[in-house]
């Protein structure tokens, strides 16, 4: 019997729409399908990312108070495919008990999302590896998940200069083979198409692939001084 519905070959984010909000992981929509968090400090450009890769200047909400975002915002490209943007860290102006309550529902989400594929990690070209990237990588290790960092405001250097701060990442983390780096500029558009197909990778993927190694993994630990 012949299939009569090919498997989709490309994913058109540019459907994408709000789905709704969460401020916990209760409140998320049902754990099933595929969904692909992104994540990012306050200012390295992550509503920016989401609104080129969707084609829309007001999918993700940008503000000039970085931070002001609490939620985990769900963005629904097709049925059971949905992209995720998590709350940004680093320079928002609250309270350290809010900032703590932040982290522990962005925390018991990625522990605990089973529909997680993957996970977008945004460092602005110029400030990379933080101490909040550090520690999405090192999560993003010790969970078996995918990571592909996304080296944004890359139009603010010079080409040679881009490239040779992407090299220099790449070769740091070139010990992490789940781990893959890009430029991105929201501004030029730049790394759009890229991204793409990153994505289309995790969420197109045959299911054994995505979600039989998620398990049974040893927490990583680095052991560099």
């Amino acid at each position: 019997m012949s299939d009569t519905n090919p498997p989709i070959e490309s994913i058109n984010y540019r459907k994408a729409t709000f789905f709704k909000s969460a401020a916990k992981l209760s409140q998320c929509p049902e754990n099933e399908g595929r969904e692909v968090a992104f994540a990012g400090r306050s200012n390295a450009g992550k509503s920016s990312a989401l609104n080129a890769l969707t084609g829309s200047n007001k999918l993700a909400r940008t503000s000039k108070t970085p931070g002001r975002t609490q939620l985990l915002n769900f963005f629904e490209v097709q049925e059971g495919v949905f992209l995720v943007d998590l709350p940004g860290y680093g320079f928002a102006k609250v309270p350290e008990a809010m900032k703590k309550e932040w982290q522990h529902h962005m925390t018991d989400y990625l522990e605990r999302r089973e529909a997680l594929v993957g996970l977008v990690l945004l460092m602005d070209i110029r400030h990379p590896m933080k101490e909040f990237d550090q520690m999405m990588l090192n999560w993003s290790v010790s969970a078996n998940l995918p990571l592909h960092i996304l080296l944004t405001k890359s139009d603010k250097l010079k080409s040679g200069a881009a490239k040779q701060e992407l090299n220099k990442l790449r070769n740091d983390l070139s010990r992490f083979p789940q781990v893959s780096i890009q430029l991105f500029s929201s501004l030029k558009k730049t790394g759009v198409d890229q991204l793409s197909m990153k994505l289309d990778e995790w969420f197109l993927a045959p299911e054994e692939d995505v979600f039989g190694d998620m398990e049974g993994e040893e927490p990583f630990v680095d052991t560099e001084e």
